[in-house]
């Protein structure tokens, strides 16, 4: 079992450690001075008009990728106790701490907090792109793994005759 979870996180941090040789890539937009002949406004208008206007944190989109990062994590959560009632074990979390549901549900809780932190720290720095994606990677892992969960077989006590 222990093995199990070694090659799972192994995998786990080899896909982290390879988005962020993409991520490092991310380039700034280059912006030119506004010439006065022109005649361009240093207004947040003209600033609009030249593309560098930047979103607000809580936009329409972040708050419906945020609200999939819940979903996803509830999906997880209930598919994780389904998963736990039918006699599988957590690979993890201890089984002591998933059936053990208001700490379990509060690390769920946790864990979207984190993404939303997450993508905070990209957007207060200017990478959007990993803002969103952020997001993006959380949901997909989530139900990935909540589909997983559901997808397992019963365990069967084995019995000796």
């Amino acid at each position: 079992m222990n093995l199990h979870r070694i090659r799972l996180f192994s995998l786990l941090l080899l896909v982290a450690c390879a988005g962020t040789k993409t991520a490092c890539a991310q380039e700034t937009a280059k912006q030119e001075a506004p010439k006065v002949s022109e005649g361009a406004s240093t207004t947040r208008e003209g600033q609009a008009e030249n593309g560098l206007r930047e979103h607000h944190f809580w936009d329409a989109e972040n708050g419906w990728l945020f609200a999939g990062v819940g979903a996803a994590r509830t999906l997880d959560y209930f598919s994780t106790l389904n998963m736990r009632r039918r006699g599988r074990q957590e690979i993890f979390l201890t089984n002591e701490v998933v059936d053990n549901h208001p700490a379990f549900a509060t690390i769920e809780a946790a864990a979207t907090g984190t993404s939303i932190g997450a993508a905070y720290f990209f957007h207060h720095y200017g990478h959007h792109k990993l803002e969103r994606w952020t997001s993006f990677v959380h949901i997909g892992l989530a139900t990935t793994g909540a589909v997983r969960n559901y997808c397992l077989k019963t365990a069967h006590p084995k019995t000796t005759p």
